[in-house]
């Protein structure tokens, strides 16, 4: 089933995830409002998908439609951060027990590839290639669930902590502890043990979020600032 106004490939799914984006990327602040024409000419579309992507935009939370008035940004607040978290480590674990029955061979190699090279730029100090292989970890693991349901939930998921996952993967050791979890998530797949791989995707969501909290980027949302 394909929820209304998501679909990637079609004119008002493509400004839909665009003015997401936006949002969730900081380049539209808290409730700031966002301009049907000037976002139509900005995109190069009318005003129609522009129109339909706020109704979507608004069913998310990312904003607020007032009568009359206009569309403001709400954007997203600590205790969404808190509450994305909490929800994610319990579906990324269902994620990696249901990756752990259907990932392929080829899958399983590229997750392998994966914390190799993220610990080589881990090394250098190469952040955006860690939170690019970061990201894309997570792409397979969801693509490998067989679950078209729950990867479109985690990727959504995903997409909303996107800012403060980057700021978190350059900080301290970060980096280098979220790809040793990310190697005992394929450990836990590659031995076929669902149980464990559940476990340990669990506590990888949790030991991020507790990274936040404790490097202070957690608050940042909470005063409604820019990570």
């Amino acid at each position: 089933m394909k929820q209304e106004g998501t679909d990637r490939f079609s004119l008002r799914g493509k400004v839909f995830h665009k003015i997401r984006e936006d949002i969730l990327s900081g380049k539209y602040k808290d409730n700031e409002e966002l301009k049907e024409v000037a976002i139509g000419e900005e995109l190069g579309v009318s005003r129609t998908p522009v129109r339909e992507a706020f109704r979507q935009l608004e069913l998310e939370g990312l904003i607020h439609i007032i009568p009359n008035k206009g569309a403001y940004v709400t954007g997203i607040s600590a205790k969404d951060v808190k509450d994305i978290y909490m929800i994610r480590s319990l579906l990324e674990g269902l994620c990696a027990r249901w990756a752990t029955e259907h990932i392929t061979q080829q899958q399983l190699e590229e997750m392998e590839e994966n914390v190799y090279l993220t610990a080589f730029h881990t090394e250098k100090g190469h952040y955006d290639q860690i939170a690019a292989l970061d990201n894309r970890f997570h792409e397979i693991m969801y693509e490998a669930c067989n679950s078209k349901m729950l990867e479109q939930q985690l990727r959504a998921f995903h997409d909303y902590v996107l800012r403060v996952r980057k700021k978190t993967l350059s900080q301290g050791q970060r980096g280098t502890q979220s790809n040793k979890e990310h190697k005992l998530i394929v450990e836990a797949i590659k031995e076929g043990n669902p149980e464990k791989a559940e476990i340990v995707a669990n506590r990888h969501v949790m030991s991020a979020f507790e990274n936040m909290v404790k490097s202070g980027l957690y608050e940042v949302y909470g005063n409604g600032e820019d990570c």
